[in-house]
């Protein structure tokens, strides 16, 4: 019987891997970093060719994304008086004055709600439903979970037409409960996939420990397999959100005002002489601020869900 040893990679072997992490990270990045820029551009700069690496920053674009501006000719502009505040005179000096606030924050709050509240959906029922599969007999179980898991198959597009009539026929459409109903149905097939692989490697003689001990089920559940999930519930989490956070196609199709999301949003903002890219740059380098976030929070939650304390079978 032949032996087989694992050898240590050498040193050249070690820094060449460490090369390419490097140049991989740096590839990957570099789209960020570039959007992050052109956010303190000023509109000229930001459309200069070549592209200007080395500028003057300005939160020019961040006022632009707020606010709506008006452009008044010398006499308009000495009747209006002197700029009041920072952002004012930021504005002024390209001979604009602000004319009100744009609906970017509007936007930016239907994406928090639809995105957080269909994520809390997808986790709440995703996690019965493994449960469920995972520890109950249920009839036709291999058939119901390929059915759950070929939802998943269909391209959005397939679905358009017949979701927009639906919608439309129940007063759902430009709605935040007809968005967060939707991106829980497309999300939840995944949620039950991942959570029952995690639920699967909890051993069940801990669930019937506690069922001794005089715990219900419901208290079983809760208090032993809970805790224990919390790794998939945490990564679980972090992909319903990243989808419904960054969903496009049904967003510009079912909504239109009161429910319109950013995604939609941001590319039509236009400044007073055409597409304002500053300012499209600065509010895509804003949505992504609470997805980082939510992904640094469950951070801590995935490491103590993995050193929890749980023997594996």
């Amino acid at each position: 019987m032949s032996s087989y040893s694992i050898t240590e990679p050498s040193r050249r072997q070690k820094w060449f891997a460490g090369v390419l992490v490097v140049l991989y990270a740096l590839i990957t990045i570099l789209p960020l970093v570039w959007i992050i820029g052109t956010s303190f551009k000023t509109p000229s700069d930001a459309i200069a060719y070549p592209p200007k690496t080395f500028f003057t920053p300005t939160v020019e674009g961040y006022v632009n994304v707020f606010t709506t501006r008006t452009r008044l000719t010398e006499e308009q502009l000495q009747a209006v008086g002197e700029p009041q505040t920072w952002y004012d005179r930021l504005v002024r000096k390209d001979g604009l004055v602000i004319s009100g606030p744009s609906r970017f924050a509007e936007r930016f709050t239907n994406s928090v709600i639809i995105g957080f509240g269909s994520t809390v959906l997808c986790i709440v029922l995703g996690t019965a439903a493994a449960y469920a599969f995972s520890r109950f007999k249920v009839p036709l179980k291999d058939d119901l979970l390929f059915f759950i898991l070929s939802t998943r198959m269909m391209p959005p597009i397939a679905v358009a037409i017949p979701i927009f009539l639906m919608f439309r026929s129940l007063g759902l459409s430009d709605t935040h409960a007809g968005m967060i109903l939707l991106y829980t149905a497309v999300n939840l097939s995944l949620s039950v996939w991942l959570l029952k692989g995690f639920i699967d490697e909890i051993p069940v003689e801990y669930e019937e420990a506690a069922l001794i001990d005089g715990y219900t089920r419901f208290q079983a559940f809760y208090k032993v397999v809970l805790p224990q999930a919390a790794t998939g519930i945490a990564s679980t989490a972090i992909f319903c959100l990243i989808f419904a956070w960054n969903e496009y196609a049904f967003a510009v199709l079912l909504t239109s005002g009161n429910a319109q999301t950013a995604p939609p949003f941001i590319p039509t903002i236009i400044g007073v002489s055409g597409q304002d890219w500053p300012a499209v740059a600065a509010g895509a380098t804003l949505f992504l601020v609470p997805v980082m976030v939510f992904t640094i929070l469950l951070r801590k939650h995935l490491l103590r869900g993995i050193t929890f304390g749980a023997v594996r079978k």
